[in-house]
C-alpha cells in the first residue's frame, strides 16, 4: 500500500485555519487528524512537510479551454492541464471550441481517450450544443450525456436562435444537464473590441454595449423558466445580468452563475492602452459591474468562480486590440491573485473564496467526487502558502499561453502542492528546486 502523511499544514474548520496531518493511502484520504497533536505522528508513510500551508481540496474550474485538438499551437491538454496543476486545480471542465468540436459521441469518446492519456488533472468533457457551434444543428443530446458530456455550451458563441435554445433546454432538462451560455447577442457586438463606455472613447476603439451579454440573459432565462431546465451563465459581466439572474432565482428558476477572476480584478478603466492582452469575451466592464459581482458572490446568486483560462499565441496578443484574439490565461495564480485582492483586505473570508473554487462549483455541475477532502474521498488536494510572495511571470508559466493582463503583480497564496488521486502533479515546496 502506497502511504503519503501530509504534515505541518492548515486546514479550514468553518473559517478558521486549524493545525492538521492527511493521511493519503492508495490515492484515497484515509485519515484526517486535527489539533496540534495527532495520532498519525509515527505512521508508516513517506512524510510531506507543507510548511503550514493551507491545505484544501483540489479546485474545480468549470470553464477551461484546452484547445486540442485543432489548435496544439496555443495550448495541448498536456500543457493545458500542467498550468491548472500549477494552480492547484484537479477538475477542469473543457470547453468544446476545438477542431472539430466533439459533436458526437464518437468525438466526445476520442477527447475522453486523449483526456486520459495526457492529462494530468481530471478533465470532463462539456459538449457543444450545436454542430460547429454557430449552426442551428443541435447536437444528440442523450447521445452526448452517454458519451460523458457533463453539460452543453457553445462557449464563445451565443446561441442566436431561440428556438434552438428551447429544444436544447428542453432536452437537457429531461437529461438533467447544465446549458451553459455564453450569452452574446451577435447583431448588438458590431465589430466592439471593449466595453463601450469612456475608456473605447478615449482610446478611439469601437465598444460593445453591455445589452450584448444581458439581451441574451434575460431570453435565456425566460426560455429556463419554460423548459424546466438549469440555465448556466457563464462568465458573468454586468450588473444588469446579475439582477436578472438573482430575480430569476428568486422566482423559482433553476438559474446559477459564474465570475471569472479578471471581471473581479480588472475594469475597463484598467486597460492602460490598445493592448491586445485587455481584449477577453465578454469584455472588461466598469467599476460598477465589478462591484456588482463581488455583491453577487457574496449573497449567492453567483455560486462559482470559473477561470474561462483561453491561452492564445504571441502574434495574436501582441498587438492592438482591434486585431487581437478574445481570452487571457489566469489559471495559474488564480488562488493568489483573489486572496492578495480580496482576503487580505478583508472583502471576502478564507472560506468564501475556498467554496467559490471547490464544493460550489462542483455542486452547480453535480460533480460529487470533486471539490471535497473527506475521509474515504480521492486525494484530490491543493496546498496554498499564505506567506509567500510571487510575481506574475508568464515566461515561467506552465502552459503555452502567456496572455497575462496580470504580468508584473506580486500577489500571496502561491501554490506549492498539487495532487490528484494521490499522485504530487505540481510540487513548489521550499525542500524542492
Amino acid at each position: 500500500m502506497s502511504r503519503t502523511l501530509l504534515t505541518d499544514l492548515v486546514m479550514l474548520e468553518g473559517g478558521t485555519p486549524v493545525p492538521s496531518q492527511v493521511l493519503v493511502a492508495d490515492g484515497r484520504v484515509e485519515v484526517i487528524s486535527r489539533g496540534r497533536t495527532s495520532a498519525l505522528d509515527g505512521v508508516d508513510a513517506e512524510v510531506l512537510s507543507l510548511d503550514g500551508a493551507l491545505l484544501t481540496p483540489g479546485l474545480v474550474d468549470l470553464h477551461d479551454h484546452l484547445r486540442e485538438p485543432g489548435q496544439e499551437v496555443k495550448e495541448t491538454i498536456a500543457t493545458g492541464t500542467a498550468a491548472a496543476a500549477r494552480g492547484g486545480w484537479t477538475t477542469v471542465c473543457a470547453m468544446p471550441n476545438t477542431v472539430p468540436d466533439p459533436h458526437s459521441p464518437e468525438l466526445l469518446g476520442e477527447m475522453l481517450r486523449r483526456f486520459a492519456a495526457d492529462g494530468v488533472v481530471k478533465v470532463l468533457p462539456i459538449s457543444p450544443i450545436t454542430v460547429g457551434l454557430v449552426s442551428e444543428d443541435l447536437v444528440d443530446l442523450p447521445a452526448q450525456v452517454q458519451a460523458g458530456a457533463v453539460a452543453f455550451s457553445n462557449d464563445g458563441k451565443g446561441v442566436q436562435s431561440a428556438g434552438v435554445m428551447y429544444d436544447a433546454m428542453r432536452a437537457a432538462a429531461v437529461l438533467g444537464r447544465p446549458v451553459a451560455a455564453h450569452a452574446e447577442d451577435d447583431s448588438l457586438v458590431r465589430g466592439g473590441v471593449l466595453n463601450d463606455g469612456r475608456r473605447a472613447l478615449e482610446l478611439g476603439l469601437p465598444g460593445i454595449t453591455r445589452l450584448a451579454e444581458t439581451v441574451q440573459v434575460v431570453r435565456d432565462l425566460a426560455i429556463a423558466e419554460q423548459t424546466g431546465a438549469h440555465y448556466h451563465l457563464c462568465h458573468a459581466s454586468t450588473r444588469e445580468s446579475i439582477r436578472a439572474v438573482r430575480r430569476a432565482q428568486a422566482d423559482g428558476v433553476h438559474a446559477t452563475a459564474e465570475a471569472a477572476p479578471h471581471h473581479l480584478l480588472l475594469a475597463d478603466e484598467d486597460i492602460p492602452a490598445d493592448d491586445g492582452q485587455y481584449k477577453m469575451n465578454p469584455p472588461l466592464r466598469t467599476r460598477d459591474d465589478v462591484e456588482a459581482m463581488v455583491e453577487g458572490l457574496c449573497d449567492g446568486t453567483i455560486g462559482a468562480i470559473a477561470t474561462d483560462n483561453a491561452p492564445h499565441t504571441a502574434a495574436e496578443k501582441d498587438c492592438s486590440m482591434r486585431d487581437a484574439a478574445f481570452g487571457v490565461i489566469t489559471n495559474e495564480h488564480t488562488f493568489a491573485l483573489l486572496h492578495t485582492a480580496f482576503v487580505l483586505p478583508g472583502r471576502f473570508r478564507l472560506d468564501q473564496l475556498v467554496h467559490w473554487l471547490t464544493d460550489g462549483p462542483a455542486d452547480l455541475f453535480g460533480l460529487t467526487e470533486a471539490g471535497r477532502l473527506r475521509v474515504g474521498g480521492p486525494a484530490d488536494l491543493a496546498a496554498f502558502d499564505l506567506a509567500r510572495e510571487v510575481t506574475v511571470d508568464p515566461e515561467s508559466f506552465a502552459g503555452k499561453g502567456r496572455n497575462s493582463p496580470f504580468r508584473g503583480r506580486r500577489v500571496l497564496g502561491d501554490c506549492i502542492l498539487t495532487m490528484v488521486d494521490g499522485v504530487i502533479v505540481h510540487s513548489n515546496r521550499k525542500d524542492r528546486p
